[in-house]
């Protein structure tokens, strides 16, 4: 049974600690994400916003915690009255409901953008190739770029790029979508292309969980609105109150940078 129909959280964080050495960098992350939910989390650099992104997919392993993704918790299984950690294998399992747009497009470039669209579904999930080559140019259609199929990813704009990035992270079908930073790489005029694209899915009911510094797409998409700093929840809530009428003195001082 999924969590779209006993309306429990997607993600369920609970008391999630990440550290790297010394460096303390998740100190205590309590959030759910509801199925359909469109989650923006701000924060100056170094509050731990990718990190947290990124232990969500188990891409980084917490040290205390859980992160709960879909009924499952990432990175173990239960056995008995203790925890056991998943291998590669059972891991790279439950990140296939997961998809991620990251920084950088990283996308394979001596492949086609339509081979690169088709390589997870194919090569991973062992789709059909008909079927994969199908929904990919579909979601290809749906990001604006039908007509760059055959196209290798030095022949796009950084823009380009990064919706082919975002097309093939939906190629998997995933039920959650992870978007790290996605425009800070981008020159500011190919911004509001991705920008739309993500806004696009958003009004399609995607659960989407998105790092950025994009206050007008967070104050136009997001369901929630999320501040971090120092590695710890701050403030959240709508749109119009954490951006509009923040609470905390940290949520203010970082928004009047951008307002």
């Amino acid at each position: 049974m999924t969590t779209e129909t006993t309306g429990q959280p997607l993600v369920c964080a609970r008391n999630v600690h990440k550290s790297f050495d010394h460096l303390d960098v998740l100190k205590g992350i309590d959030l759910d994400i509801m199925p359909g939910e469109v989650v923006v989390i701000l924060g100056p650099s170094g509050s731990g916003k990718s990190t947290f992104l990124r232990c969500i997919n188990h891409l980084e392993a917490i040290q205390r915690g859980a992160v709960i993704v879909d009924g499952e918790q990432m990175g173990y299984a239960r056995k008995g009255d203790r925890l056991v950690r998943l291998s590669g294998n059972q891991i790279a399992r439950q990140r296939r409901k997961i998809g991620m747009v990251f920084q950088q497009f990283n996308l394979y470039p001596h492949m086609t953008v339509l081979q690169n669209l088709i390589e997870a579904p194919v090569g991973v999930h062992g789709e059909k190739r008909s079927d994969a080559i199908a929904h990919a140019r579909q979601l290809l259609e749906r990001v604006g770029l039908s007509d760059k199929a055959d196209n290798y990813p030095a022949q796009l704009s950084g823009g380009q790029q990064q919706r082919v990035a975002i097309a093939r992270a939906l190629a998997i079908r995933p039920k959650l979508m992870l978007f790290d930073e996605p425009t800070s790489a981008l020159d500011p005029e190919l911004v509001g292309e991705v920008l739309n694209t993500m806004r696009d899915l958003a009004r399609r009911g995607l659960t989407m969980i998105v790092v950025t510094h994009e206050i007008g797409f967070a104050r136009e998409a997001a369901d929630r609105v999320v501040f971090m700093d120092g590695g710890h929840i701050v403030e959240m809530g709508p749109p119009d109150a954490v951006i509009d009428n923040p609470q905390h003195e940290r949520t203010r001082a970082f928004l009047s940078r951008f307002l």
